[in-house]
């Protein structure tokens, strides 16, 4: 009878001690989602100020402009994983120029620092793509940023048809290209200062977003150079990008 006895305690013990971890999990977890809608409170404000700076009289550039919309759109992918609810469908065309010539001017000023190039090479068709704009965008500039970190300093954008497919291709001139004099760009810099490390975020969007619009995504890297390639579906080979 004792035996079955210190089974049943030991049963209620274990059962106890489980649901007292599960309590303990369920606290951290609740801290840690508090934190982060802090941390989600905070950093709304000074894009609000930065709105509120740009929204003068005077047009604001068009660098400011896009970086804020794509910063917002970020922003509320961070409150749906945190807190939930459903993505908005945002399935458009997209112009092919506009979405190149817009990363260009986004991040010619940080490849102006290292002493680099970054240009729009041949852009075609005149067409669109079908999809999310504001994901086909941060796409490209994770292959932008990507390319200056770890590339060659002359960065050329450019897109190709291929059938019903476009080709949008991010290619560089090499390391070893690179001057000796190479200035550290200001994101370095505080990477460098805080120990912070690279954890390839920003090719894992890529592929993504890749996936999301049943395209695909590849990277060609030799000693001179490297090329990024982002293939998806025209406009006219909608169903498929839907």
């Amino acid at each position: 009878m004792s035996g079955g006895i210190d089974i049943a305690t030991a049963g209620w013990s274990l059962a106890a001690t489980l649901a007292m971890a599960l309590t303990a999990q369920g606290l951290r977890a609740g801290r840690r989602r508090s934190a982060l809608n802090q941390a989600l409170h905070e950093l709304r404000r000074p894009l609000q100020a930065l709105t509120l700076a740009i929204a003068g009289p005077r047009p604001a550039p068009p660098v400011a402009s896009s970086s804020l919309r794509l910063a917002g759109v970020a922003l509320a992918r961070l409150d749906r994983e945190i807190n939930g609810g459903r993505a908005p469908a945002a399935r458009e065309p997209v112009d092919v120029g506009e979405l190149v010539a817009s990363t260009v001017g986004r991040w010619h000023g940080r490849v102006a620092l290292t002493g680099g190039s970054l240009q729009a090479g041949q852009v075609e068709p005149a067409g669109s793509l079908y999809g999310d704009p504001a994901d086909l965008a941060q796409a490209l500039d994770n292959l932008v940023v990507n390319a200056i970190e770890h590339g060659g300093p002359r960065i050329v954008v450019a897109t190709r048809a291929q059938g019903e497919r476009l080709l949008l291709t991010v290619s560089d001139s090499g390391r070893a290209s690179r001057p000796g004099s190479r200035r550290e760009t200001p994101a370095e810099t505080l990477a460098r200062l805080s120990g912070g490390r690279r954890r390839g975020h920003g090719l894992s969007v890529v592929r993504a977003v890749a996936e999301a619009h049943r395209g695909r995504f590849v990277l060609r890297r030799s000693e001179d150079g490297s090329t990024a390639v982002l293939e998806l579906p025209l406009e006219g080979d909608r169903e498929r990008a839907a």
